[in-house]
């Protein structure tokens, strides 16, 4: 009689599991992730960390050359400002061609200042549409042309001005020391730039312009968008209407 080992009590219950995968169609087991069963085992390998780039070698940057050479050289008087800004070859790298002079009387009720001349300006500073502008304004406001000095920041038409490297030049002191020699009751800036370089605070938009400023010690302005800008933007020209008459009554 042969004996046979007892079977696990558990036996039944794994053969049926068994069997449930079979009739599912399961007999192998699979993994998604592939396996390198040939792969030899490598130490891992620390990549070392790229050396850090060199070091950029601070070289000395020169100071841009001021404009109209030292202020002590500048004019004093009106008259002769306004021979030198027509033919002093520092304010504008050399170039003397181009040049519009300002115009009107010293000591002026009004001065007038803009960016830069029109492009179509040859004799006569402010001849073109903006030129217009400023007279028809002029007019509404009962004052005469011969009472109004007009000026510009630069002495000739320039279409696209590095504004900030102008400012670093001494451009602001440039202007300043122009009013201070035209001597006017009041002043007028049209465009933030020239605004902001006469000393007004170059932080507040051009959206809330007009604005009051002082220009020195003695002279109230009012910073205006520029006669360009007022062309295109008739609301604009309602506020500074309105602006200008709070101004006078001021």
């Amino acid at each position: 009689m042969t004996l046979m080992a007892p079977l696990s009590p558990f036996a039944g219950e794994i053969a049926a599991a068994l069997q449930w995968w079979r009739d599912a169609g399961l007999e192998h087991d699979f993994s998604d992730d592939p396996a390198d069963w040939l792969a030899r085992s490598e130490p891992a390998v620390t990549e070392a960390a790229p050396p850090p780039p060199p070091k950029a070698i601070e070289r000395p940057v020169a100071p841009l050359p001021k404009l109209g050479g030292d202020s002590a050289g500048w004019p004093q008087d009106l008259a002769a400002f306004t021979q030198w800004w027509l033919a002093e070859p520092s304010l504008d790298n050399g170039h003397v061609e181009g040049r519009i002079a300002p115009r009107g009387p010293a000591g002026a009720a009004l001065v007038v200042m803009v960016d830069h001349p029109e492009s179509q300006d040859a004799d006569r500073l402010l001849s073109g549409p903006q030129g217009r502008l400023l007279d028809a304004i002029l007019a509404a406001l009962g004052i005469a042309p011969d009472q109004v000095y007009v000026a510009s920041l630069l002495p000739r038409y320039m279409p696209l001005p590095d504004w900030a490297s102008l400012q670093a030049a001494g451009l602001g002191d440039l202007a300043r020391h122009h009013v201070a020699l035209a001597a006017p009751k009041r002043l007028i800036s049209f465009g933030q730039h020239v605004s902001s370089l006469l000393g007004h605070d170059p932080a507040k938009s051009a959206e809330n312009l007009p604005q009051n400023y002082q220009v020195g010690a003695q002279v109230p302005a009012l910073a205006a968008p520029g006669l360009e800008t007022l062309m295109a933007r008739p609301r604009g020209k309602a506020r500074l209407w309105q602006a200008l008459l709070d101004w006078q009554a001021a």
